[in-house]
């Protein structure tokens, strides 16, 4: 049907396509509705990883003892998403494919380093998260193309993580929020980290520069501000809410919060 039909939406869980619809932002030809393809909504443990269904329902990811027991990070920012019965039907695929700039799930899939697993009637493709966002709200995505999967690899048991959000209401869209991970050798150094942000540009931003900066030196509060201050550096995007320096501001507090808490459940797992 994508591939016949002309300025076509799918419809997955609708929590952000029916609202702009109903506002009238988007007024599309035809939906194509694919909540039925079940094969499409699972969770299930891959070599190394997990892979995730696109119509896998945020609740349900939630509930996944798989996902509870190997990739924390995601269930503790799934619970900053909207609100439970936004988590009823919203999707993962659906928040990756609608993209917008506020979105929890980008982020964290950036951080996981997740390939986005895409298809059509010319074929399949793997896309990495990192070349996914190609503008605002503009996935990597032809229009005959349906995201279908996305896997990320599994961090090692007792890993630090935290995902850490401004928002003025729970529930709201985040003004900057910040995803990390984190391991340590034996000697208490990082050995290693990443960092991605939200809210903050038109995709999930990857500190690849802070995380350079952490590999291989012994944490504390200094060297978590040296690293977080880096996120002044990203280019920003403003709106009604929040100024574009507001935003570069919160991005550096949120960062250094997420470096300092993951550190702590990092020292946790060593434990």
């Amino acid at each position: 049907m994508l591939s016949g039909l002309e300025d076509t939406k799918i419809l997955a869980g609708g929590q952000s396509l029916m609202a702009m619809m109903n506002f009238r932002y988007l007024a599309p030809d035809h939906i194509v509705d694919i909540n039925r393809i079940s094969d499409l909504a699972e969770v299930r443990e891959v070599e190394g990883g997990i892979r995730f269904g696109a119509m896998v329902r945020q609740r349900d990811v939630a509930d996944s003892p798989v996902v509870q027991a190997r990739c924390p990070l995601l269930i503790e920012a799934l619970s900053l998403v909207g609100h439970i019965q936004t988590r009823n039907r919203g999707t993962v695929g659906g928040s990756l494919s609608h993209l917008d700039p506020s979105a929890e799930m980008p982020a964290v899939f950036s951080a996981l380093d997740a390939v986005l697993h895409v298809t059509s009637v010319r074929g399949d493709r793997d896309v990495p998260i990192g070349d996914w966002t190609l503008g605002y709200m503009m996935p990597n995505l032809e229009p005959d193309e349906l995201l279908v999967g996305i896997t990320v690899p599994c961090w090692p048991t007792g890993h630090g993580y935290a995902f850490l959000e401004m928002a003025r209401r729970h529930g709201d869209f985040a003004l900057a929020g910040a995803a990390a991970l984190m391991v340590l050798d034996g000697a208490g150094a990082i050995e290693r980290v990443a960092i991605a942000l939200t809210g903050v540009d038109v995709g999930p931003v990857r500190l690849a520069a802070a995380e350079a900066k952490l590999i291989g030196r012994k944490p504390d509060e200094g060297l978590f501000a040296e690293a977080a201050s880096i996120a002044e550096l990203v280019a920003g995007i403003e709106d009604v809410h929040a100024s574009r320096e507001y935003r570069r501001r919160l991005a550096v507090v949120y960062t250094r919060r997420a470096l300092a808490a993951a550190y702590d459940r990092a020292l946790q797992g060593r434990a």
